[in-house]
């Protein structure tokens, strides 16, 4: 593995969700998932009620990962967001794979939570960041 891919996977590793992306009958779509890192590939879990999974299965994919809304003055504060791009497969996980997920929601979208694996073969990784001055307190904007 390159150096950026597993800098990549070690951010991955700090935040639990991100963005899946891909298309579904010709049209773009973003979908939410749970991730883990699991022998140098990424694992994701979805909800199967909307099919994503299904239109996902054998394609290319994009998932996305990021501390946007988390980092913090305290921790170095800068951001990141890294981009995992390869082939899509469904996969089923023995239990103690599944277990590294978590508890999963009760519910989606009024539904009850019903998981869907898929493995990310990655083709291309990418991490940027955006490096603040430490000595910068407020990264607020301001309204005027």
């Amino acid at each position: 593995m390159s150096s950026e891919e597993l800098q990549a996977i070690e951010l991955l590793r700090r935040v639990r969700y991100g963005r899946l992306a891909t298309s579904m009958r010709a049209l773009p779509f973003l979908s939410v998932a749970r991730h883990v890192v699991i022998d140098g590939r990424v694992v994701l879990r979805m909800h199967s009620g909307f099919g994503y999974h299904n239109a996902c299965d054998g394609t290319v994919v994009a998932y996305g990962a990021d501390n946007f809304g988390t980092a913090a003055p305290g921790d170095g504060g800068d951001l990141w967001a890294v981009q995992f791009t390869g082939t899509a497969e469904i996969v089923r996980p023995g239990s103690g794979q599944r277990e590294l997920f978590g508890e999963g929601p009760a519910r989606v979208n009024g539904e009850r939570f019903d998981p869907a694996y898929l493995r990310i073969e990655p083709h291309f990784v990418s991490v940027h960041t955006l490096d603040f001055d430490a000595s910068a307190t407020d990264r607020q904007h301001s309204v005027i």
